[in-house]
């Protein structure tokens, strides 16, 4: 079996390249829900100046402290430095960024047309926070996913309560010292914990919850959501198809393999598995695929500097188990020793075994031929709706056909993966996959409320046209009216 090396991190983890003052202990699950109900009553965070501030002072913590939040992917996950960068702190970046520029727009009031039978009157629309917030992060992308809805939670002036996840301990740890460090501490609050932690705060009486994870627990938080009719946001997860038809094989095998590869395919919208429409297909994607998975990670991915690790035993003995579910094109081995797991294809492979049915979130992609696209299109349609949904193919009318037909909540036409990186775009499933969405306007709409406003003077009643009795005359004006 493969040995992994790894380079022991620069500074420990929890350690910031400049040290930050010294906070307290994360709190207790209902003492930080019931400190920033005090805060949410009293309105702090709805200021536009106090929102500016929060995402200023985020901003700040992710520059400063910028090696230790990758020491600390490191020890959790085996990340390499350039790929925390690029996939989590330099995505929440994008996504400050874009919410400072545009913050303006977003919480000014929109009017909108007052029919002729209201007049007179305006109408306009006012983003109001929702309030409180739940967000529960997953161990995957522990940064990212945890601060980036918090970036939209604060843009719409609500205050958070942040829970990472216990599987990602040091970025957890690092995090609930980091947070109350530069942000305020009665907006925002971290609490630690594992299983019994989450149920705790799932107690509490929230204005909106938002979950991302696997489809078990979010039928646990949708269900404690339901029983205080809380809003709640759901990013889970699903089997995201890759259907290759045609074009550059080789470039193709270099993007899926970069798609599904990184962070050790830990990755929520990762290509889960692939269809080859056509024995050509497939045939190129034996070939290139291999090629491309050694240009990423050399000969012996175990030696690379660039490829992770699994996050704990139990994902590495149920990955480890679907690579024997195939014939193996590329990989195939393993270490429990380092929790290695080979980038690992599989042609050959039953639709019905269980690396086809499961969800891998793992290094290995199994390869399925089809004869014809609409096979491709069926095959999808006929499993659960997945959170991404990728066709290659230059040809304009199959790009028509796979967006009309295919339900996703996402989908990418020769490339995987980079529609999370357009903060323009809202990213969230569909079904299975999850409810609701966010980045940019998106995430600011997820945490906000509408409000209709409608403003009448009362000085004159020019509505006594509508108050009863109803007379012939009322009647006849009223149907002109309407």
């Amino acid at each position: 079996m493969a040995r992994k090396r790894r380079t022991p991190p620069t500074t420990a983890p929890g350690e910031t390249a400049e040290p930050v003052e010294p906070v307290e202990p994360a709190e207790l699950p209902v003492a930080a829900a019931r400190r920033l109900r005090d805060a949410t009553d009293s309105r702090l965070a709805q200021p536009r100046r106090f929102r500016a501030t929060q995402l200023k002072g985020l901003e700040r913590l992710l520059g400063e402290n910028e090696d230790a939040l990758c020491d600390a992917l490191a020890a959790d996950l085996g990340k390499p430095a350039a790929e925390s960068r690029l996939t989590e702190l330099d995505r929440i970046k994008a996504e400050i960024d874009h919410a400072q520029l545009h913050l303006g727009d977003w919480v000014a009031e929109r009017h909108v047309r007052v029919p002729v039978s209201l007049q007179p009157a305006t109408a306009r629309i006012q983003a109001r926070p929702l309030g409180m917030v739940l967000v529960i992060a997953p161990w995957n992308y522990p940064v990212l996913l945890l601060l980036g809805p918090l970036v939209g939670a604060l843009a719409a002036g609500n205050t958070v309560v942040l829970k990472p996840s216990e599987l990602a301990p040091a970025t957890s740890a690092l995090l609930a010292r980091l947070v109350p460090a530069y942000l305020d501490r009665r907006a925002v609050a971290v609490v630690e914990g594992a299983a019994e932690t989450t149920t705790e705060l799932l107690g509490q009486q929230w204005d909106h919850i938002f979950y991302t994870g696997g489809e078990r627990v979010g039928r646990i938080v949708a269900h404690a959501a339901a029983e205080r009719l809380t809003p709640v946001t759901l990013e889970l997860g699903g089997k995201s198809p890759a259907v290759v038809c045609d074009g550059n094989f080789a470039a193709i095998a270099r993007r899926i393999a970069h798609g599904k590869f990184m962070n050790a395919g830990q990755t929520c919208v990762a290509p889960d598995y692939v269809l080859a429409v056509g024995d050509h297909a497939a045939n190129e994607l034996e070939k290139h695929l291999p090629k491309a998975i050694a240009a990423f990670y050399g000969k012996d991915p175990s030696s690379s500097r660039d490829y992770g690790q699994i996050v704990n035993a139990a994902h590495f003995s149920r990955i480890a188990a679907y690579q024997q579910q195939g014939r193996v094109v590329s990989g195939g081995s393993n270490d429990p020793a380092t929790r290695y797991v080979e980038p690992t294809v599989l042609a050959d492979v039953d639709p019905a075994a269980t690396v086809m049915t499961d969800e891998i979130f793992g290094p290995v992609l199994p390869i399925v031929r089809v004869d014809r696209f609409d096979d491709a299109v069926r095959f999808v349609n006929s499993r659960p709706s997945p959170l991404a949904a990728y066709l290659f193919s230059e040809r304009p009318r199959l790009h028509t056909a796979f967006e009309d037909q295919v339900r996703a909540g996402g989908i990418g036409h020769n490339v995987c993966n980079m529609h999370l990186a357009v903060p323009d775009l809202p990213f969230g499933g569909v079904g299975a996959s999850g409810m609701g969405n966010y980045h940019g306007k998106a995430g600011f709409d997820t945490f906000s409320q509408q409000r209709p406003v409608l403003s009448k003077t009362a000085r004159i009643d020019t509505l006594r046209a509508i108050y009863p009795p109803f007379g012939w005359a009322k009647r006849r004006i009223m149907r002109s009216m309407g």
